[in-house]
């Protein structure tokens, strides 16, 4: 395995998409913007400064995991869960690029390093892996569920090595129960920035909030797995994604002028999620978003700002957008990676001022959605049957027309579509409880806009 003297990192790029034109008197300038990563790894990408860590992307101590595993009593009801948990997690193991630290936590109502033990990390080869596989087999079921004490200990397991790359994987069957929310919002907030997680939900008996929630906060994704067979293939499919991260800590940056007001910034492409208050100030003019990690992927985002009046004819910056890459260990200079600009420009042409960009208007269309499917499942657990009825019946039209099948076929299960051109639709009377979640654990999830 190689090492590099100058770490590599994607090619990223970024294009605006919007309609600078706004009528006079016009304030409110919406942009999409795209940012693609390509080539990173050992080629086509390009070098980081010479301080930064000398390994190849994703290679040896340039990435760290730690599985996280939900041992609580319930993973014994069927016992066929714990098994299949057992399984899903050495199939993982078994996907760890050779070279890459790991470890292993058990988690009930407190966490436990049971692979390699002793708050350290191993480094992935075929013995380590047997080795892990091996202490796989001696978990059993069995205490309560603390969430936060995971995520606390995976943050100290990953932040005791000098690696570029740091992600936990999250799986848990019931509600966090031994914790008040208010601890494991103080977990979360402690490992914010530190590293990323995915988070699984097996079964029907946890809560979706709270396992969106710690995705949301830790820049990853979340999803439902229904059914325990099906675990080894998303666990799988979880850490091939993480072993394809190149680079961490992307900050999309937002610099504007004096007297610009920033409405909102929101990630709309693969999943909505508003980054809006996770703002860090980088200079008097400009603001950090963060983006996580990245590999070889493309995502949008959906800026808005107001900006000072003006007359016809005038034009300004609005804002311009970086990707920005911090020094080694927070320090040195932040590089630029690309950038993009957003325009304003105030005309007397009404069919110019008028016209909406095609992605802004797919995109809050999506944004829409979401909310929609969030407010209609709410309504419909409340016994707010007409409120359900019409905000679902808003989701279902959005779905079809932005040609969000994925989502329109989970509501399918919901309502019964009578026309899904106005929305119009039925409550089922009865719902299958995994459908319901499914829906709201994945109402965030996006398409892409037909170029």
């Amino acid at each position: 395995m190689a090492n590099f003297s100058k770490s590599q990192v994607p090619q990223f790029s970024v294009e605006v998409y919007q309609n600078e034109f706004l009528p006079e008197g016009g304030r409110e300038v919406n942009a999409i913007v795209t940012v693609t990563s390509t080539g990173g790894g050992t080629t086509g990408g390009i070098p980081l400064a010479d301080a930064a860590p000398a390994y190849g992307a994703g290679q040896g101590p340039g990435a760290a995991v730690v599985l996280m595993v939900d041992c609580s009593g319930s993973m014994d009801y069927p016992p066929t869960k714990m098994r299949t948990a057992r399984d899903a997690t050495a199939a993982a193991i078994g996907t760890l690029r050779e070279g890459t630290r790991f470890a292993v936590v058990a988690g009930t109502h407190v966490a436990k390093d049971v692979y390699p033990g002793n708050g350290r990390l191993a480094v992935a080869d075929a013995q380590t892996k047997a080795q892990a596989k091996e202490a796989l087999r001696k978990l059993s079921a069995g205490g309560g569920t603390a969430i936060g004490t995971w995520l606390r200990l995976a943050d100290r397991l990953l932040n005791s090595a000098d690696v570029s790359i740091r992600h936990g994987i999250l799986l848990t069957d019931g509600r966090n129960e031994h914790e008040s929310p208010e601890d494991l919002r103080a977990a979360l907030d402690s490992c914010a920035g530190r590293f990323t997680c995915d988070a699984r939900g097996v079964g029907t008996d946890w809560e979706v909030k709270e396992v969106t929630g710690i995705a949301a906060a830790l820049l990853g994704t979340a999803d439902i797995v229904a059914d325990p067979s099906g675990l080894a293939a998303d666990f799988t499919h979880m850490m091939e994604n993480a072993m394809g991260k190149e680079v961490a800590d992307v900050a999309l940056r937002l610099w504007t002028p004096v007297g610009v007001e920033i409405r909102f910034v929101k990630q709309v492409a693969p999943t909505v999620a508003d980054l809006t208050a996770r703002r860090t100030e980088a200079n008097a003019r400009a603001g950090d978003y963060p983006t996580g990690s990245w590999g070889d992927e493309s995502r949008d985002y959906h800026v808005c700002v107001l900006v000072p009046e003006a007359g016809i004819g005038q034009e300004m910056l609005a804002a311009r957008v970086s990707l920005i890459l911090p020094g080694p260990a927070g320090a040195g200079t932040p590089q630029t990676l690309s950038q993009g600009l957003v325009r304003a420009v105030w005309t007397d042409d009404m069919v110019a001022s008028t016209s909406i960009n095609p992605q802004v208007a797919h995109y809050t269309g999506q944004a829409e959605l979401a909310q929609v499917i969030q407010q209609g499942l709410d309504a419909r657990k409340s016994g707010d049957f007409d409120g359900a009825t019409a905000k679902l019946g808003r989701a279902v039209q959005l779905a079809s027309a932005s040609g969000n099948q994925d989502t329109a076929k989970l509501l399918s299960k919901v309502v019964d579509v009578v026309d899904a051109a106005t929305g119009t639709v039925r409550l089922k009377a009865k719902v299958a409880e995994a459908d319901e979640m499914t829906l709201e654990t994945r109402s965030t999830k996006t398409v892409r806009v037909k170029k």
